[in-house]
Parts: structure tokens; sequence; C-alpha cells
């Protein structure tokens, strides 16, 4: 079959395994990966299989292959079996995209020791374990791309996102630390650091855990350069600029339509 658009296989004969790839950021850059010719190993908690199964349909409409793994993060028998999984299925794995994550609203006095740590085990040990896992295989072939999927809540974060804040944090040290070790393998390791991204998870936290309503999205427009929010599909062609570009390491992009650290635009 020929793959959507027309686009160029820049990523042909490849296997990528994207954590938390069911639905939002995840879905999007498993789609990504796979318009450009990867075969993706689509993964999610087991509630979300049915997510999965329509992602795996997503993946081969485009004309690619795909395999669905479901399981819990906090597991570190499951992190391990997600690689072997894709190597029984596909005999490699060339690109590791660690994105699932939690995120759970709570700041210094109401977050408890069970939350912090259930929002480690997945957002920093997971991706410590499917890294080590992976590298096994890719220091064998001296080549392969690991993207970690940070945010901008990793340089200070919102008073509400202590734990969430404090893992994307740990991953930006991970990242640059990993990259150095593994350089001398031909293994490259990236961190992207999405900003606002409209995915479904976004909608539900806003406009009914926060209970904004359903005209919350509007308004946030408005405050974004481009009139929209970061969409998984933007975000995701950052990741698909690591993967392609065999130069590159050890490198954060923050990826958002204006500086993390700009300050508040007080009309003065």
């Amino acid at each position: 079959m020929s793959h959507a658009n027309g686009e160029m296989q820049s990523l042909a004969g490849q296997v990528a395994v994207v954590t938390g790839s069911t639905q939002g950021i995840g879905a999007g850059i498993a789609l990504k990966l796979a318009e450009h010719g990867a075969r993706v190993v689509v993964h999610g908690r087991g509630i979300q299989r049915a997510d999965g199964e329509k992602m795996v349909q997503s993946v081969e409409a485009v004309g690619s292959q795909a395999l669905l793994v479901t399981g819990d993060l906090q597991d570190e028998s499951h992190c391990r079996s997600i690689i072997r999984s894709a190597l029984a299925q596909f005999g490699r794995v060339d690109i590791l995209v660690n994105n699932a994550a939690v995120v759970h609203r709570s700041d210094l006095e109401d977050t408890s020791t069970e939350l912090w740590d259930e929002i480690f085990a997945v957002n920093i040990r997971a991706p410590f374990l499917l890294c080590q896992e992976a590298v096994r295989h890719m220091k064998e072939r001296k080549s392969g791309c690991i993207v970690n999927i940070g945010s901008r809540n990793g340089y200070c974060g919102a008073k509400r996102l202590l734990p969430y804040s404090a893992s994307k944090g740990a991953m930006m040290t991970f990242t640059k630390n990993v990259a150095n070790y593994l350089a001398k393998y031909r293994i490259r390791v990236n961190q992207l650091n999405p900003g606002w991204t409209l995915t479904e998870g976004e909608r539900h936290v806003i406009g009914v855990i926060e209970g904004k309503g359903d005209n919350w999205l509007e308004a946030a427009e408005k405050t974004r350069p481009s009139g929209r929010l970061l969409l998984p599909a933007d975000v995701a062609k950052g990741v698909l600029f690591f993967a392609t570009n065999e130069m590159i390491s050890g490198a954060v992009l923050d990826f958002e339509q204006f500086p993390f650290d700009a300050p508040a635009d007080l009309g003065i």
C-alpha cells in the first residue's frame, strides 16, 4: 500500500515504540511516524484497548504496520515487555518515544507519598526501564533514537502540578546524562517540551475537573499567537525532526509559540 499523502519514506524499515499512544499527543506521534514509513508499537493502559485498536487501524490505513501492547507502566516487568514484544513482532527497535505520563493536580501540602510515587513511577522510572531495555538491542546495532516527551512545567511548573513538574524536570537531566553516555554507541537521546496542547485529556481536565465549562477553549485560543493551541500533530513534527536528524543528541527543545520564560504581558 502507498502511504498517506505520498509522504517521503524517511523512516522506512524502522520500528518505533511510542508509549501512551492510544490517544492524545502519543497518538499524533505514532501516526506521524507511521506516515513516514515506520512500523509502530502502540501502547496504552488496559482500559484504553479500544482506543488502541482504533490507532492500529489508523496506522494500517496509512500503509504501515502496528502492534498494540497494553498494561501498567508502574509495573517493571510490563515496561520491559513492551520492548521485548516489539522485538518479537518486528525484530528490531529503532525509535523509542517515552510519551506516557500521569498528570494530577496537587501542591506541596496535599501531595500524598502514594501520589508522588505513582507519578514518578510512570513519568521517569518507566522511561528509565524502557531505555534500559531498548539500549541492549540498540547497542548491538550501534544505532538508535530515543525521544523523551517532557513539558514546559519541567522548569518550574504550575503551583498545583508539583509532582508532575518535578518528574519532568528530572527527565531533562536524565535525557542529557543518557545522551552523553550513549554517544559512543551512536544512540541519540533528545527531549521535546510541549507547551499548551489540545488533547482529549486537556478538554476534560479544564472543562470538567476545573469547571471552566464549554467556552474555555475560545478564551484560551485568544492568548496564542497563532490563534489556536498546539495540536498533537504539531508536537509530532518535533519528534519527527529528532527521529530524522542523525547529528543531534542531548538537545532539549521547548516546543511552544513563545518562550516559556517570557514575562507576562501586563499591557504597560
